[in-house]
């Protein structure tokens, strides 16, 4: 299972990851919170913090990721070509 489909960069998304070192990703209906840290932390080498989730109306699951100090979103973002 892919666990991470695809990074939202979206305006409010960007601003996250400016402001709360935050990124927002699209996962896997099936994905825990445990499985989606594992993953951020494996590919891009970052502490994760914490991991929110929620169904959006289209039926997709949306990961809130936020980051530790040491770890800035915005070089995450840098290396997905988001920024």
């Amino acid at each position: 299972m892919n666990v991470l489909t695809y990074p939202v960069a979206t305006e409010k998304a960007i601003r996250a990851i400016e402001s709360e070192n935050t990124i927002t990703f699209i996962v896997d209906m099936k994905a825990t919170k445990k499985m989606i840290a594992k993953e951020i932390e494996k590919k891009f080498k970052a502490k994760v913090l914490n991991v929110r989730t929620l169904i959006t109306t289209e039926g997709k699951k949306k990961a809130y990721v936020r980051l530790n100090k040491e770890s800035p979103a915005i070089d995450v973002a840098t290396q997905l070509g988001m920024i």
